[in-house]
């Protein structure tokens, strides 16, 4: 089975060198758990190795996904979208039944076997659509095994009810139907705060880490997974600290990676790193681009 990059530093690690060529992942998470920014670094770090990217919006509006991108530090989104290489698809506000039975199947005949990446972000409003679980299952079926056709999946999926209970109705069938599960899941302790952790529940052909682990979202890298046993806190950094890694580790990465970075950097302060080892993050990195 062929791996990609998923473009969240620390994932790959996790899922035995990346995600699956044309399978589909989904991402499951409460609202702010960093869905939306997970589909969008999964774009992003496609369009970087000359994957055209497909963004199906069937919530939000294309307008606020590219505005919460840049927010994160994807500041050349529009660069890519002007240049045609990043599609948006807003379906937000159909008849869902009708969107996946007649305009998906005209889309993918278009692009089929295009390789690129898409995006579904969120599968919720498909699932809320029709009572029937039937019914459910067949479109949720129709559309991620059509969307397959044209390359790599990554769709997202709202959690409701008690947190890291994925047995609800909403969550079975799309759970079952795709090739990869990733939990999203946020915790408020009393004591820590905020905590995140990642884990995956499952991934077909492909070894997987089977524990928890931490994650944070940071400006202008979103999310980062912290691939190490979860039970070690970290220490706080200074990101001077990084900004000293970072050129020790110069040679080690593209020129670009290297002048992207120092300016994410600017932006950044001690408490954003409150969730995340430096060296750790240094590591998954170099990783990432080491093969460019």
């Amino acid at each position: 089975m062929k791996k990609i990059k998923s473009g969240v530093y620390g994932l790959n690690a996790l899922l035995d060198g990346g995600m699956n060529e044309n399978s589909a992942t989904v991402v499951i998470g409460c609202s702010g758990a960093g869905k939306t920014t997970l589909a969008t670094q999964f774009i992003r770090r496609g369009l970087e190795m000359g994957q055209e990217g497909i963004f199906v919006s069937l919530d939000e509006n294309k307008e606020q996904i590219i505005k919460e991108a840049i927010q994160m530090g994807w500041k050349k989104i529009t660069d890519y979208i002007d240049d045609e290489k990043l599609v948006f698809i807003d379906a937000s506000g159909h008849e869902f039944s009708a969107f996946i039975k007649k305009e998906l199947p005209s889309f993918v005949a278009d692009w089929k076997g295009a390789n690129a990446r898409i995006s579904i972000d969120p599968l919720t409003p498909v699932m809320w659509s029709t009572g029937d679980r039937y019914e459910q299952r067949e479109l949720i079926g129709f559309m991620l095994k059509e969307t397959r056709k044209v390359g790599t999946v990554l769709a997202t999926l709202e959690e409701h009810g008690m947190a890291g209970d994925l047995s609800g109705n909403e969550t079975v069938i799309p759970m079952y139907l795709a090739d990869c599960v990733i939990h999203l899941k946020s915790i408020h302790d009393p004591e820590l705060g905020l905590q995140r952790r990642l884990r995956i529940m499952k991934c077909r052909s492909s070894r997987h880490s089977k524990t928890e682990h931490r994650y944070a979202i940071v400006k202008g890298l979103g999310i980062v997974v912290d691939p190490e046993n979860s039970s070690l806190m970290p220490s706080r950094k200074m990101p001077d600290e990084l900004a000293e890694i970072l050129e020790k580790s110069k040679g080690d990465i593209p020129a670009r990676v290297y002048s992207r970075l120092l300016g994410v950097l600017e932006d950044l302060r001690d408490d954003d790193f409150s969730d995340i080892k430096l060296e750790t993050l240094m590591r998954e990195i170099i990783s990432e681009y080491k093969d460019e």
